[in-house]
């Protein structure tokens, strides 16, 4: 099954977990979140009780973030800024995001 297929409601709580898992907040991977798609946390809630698929998620994004495109580094061994698929790179800008959370980087470093 393809990603972009997956419930977004069983595909974000592992988000979720990551990062709590390393004394990070559900509230903080919100704040990623918010940052990269300008989803409202009342929009998470809603999208968390729907059958919207992870690829409905982003790409119904109010506001994806032009910073975005600015976020570089590895992804499971993937550079995120070589993705081409830009669907796919935006879906791997919030694992980095949410994994430079569970890394312990501040907020002010991951939202550049």
């Amino acid at each position: 099954m393809d990603v972009f297929d997956m419930k977004f409601a069983k595909v974000y709580p592992l988000l979720i977990a990551k990062a709590e898992r390393k004394g990070r907040t559900r509230d903080e991977v919100f704040e990623v979140t918010r940052w990269l798609t300008g989803y409202s946390d009342a929009d998470l809630e809603k999208l968390l009780e729907s059958e919207a698929s992870y690829g409905d998620f982003l790409d119904n994004a109010p506001s994806l973030n032009p910073a975005r495109l600015n976020i570089k580094g590895r992804i499971c061994g993937i550079k995120v800024e070589e993705i081409e698929d830009p669907r796919m790179r935006d879906l791997r800008v919030l694992d980095k995001l949410v994994d430079d959370l569970a890394k312990g980087k501040s907020i002010d470093k991951i939202l550049r």
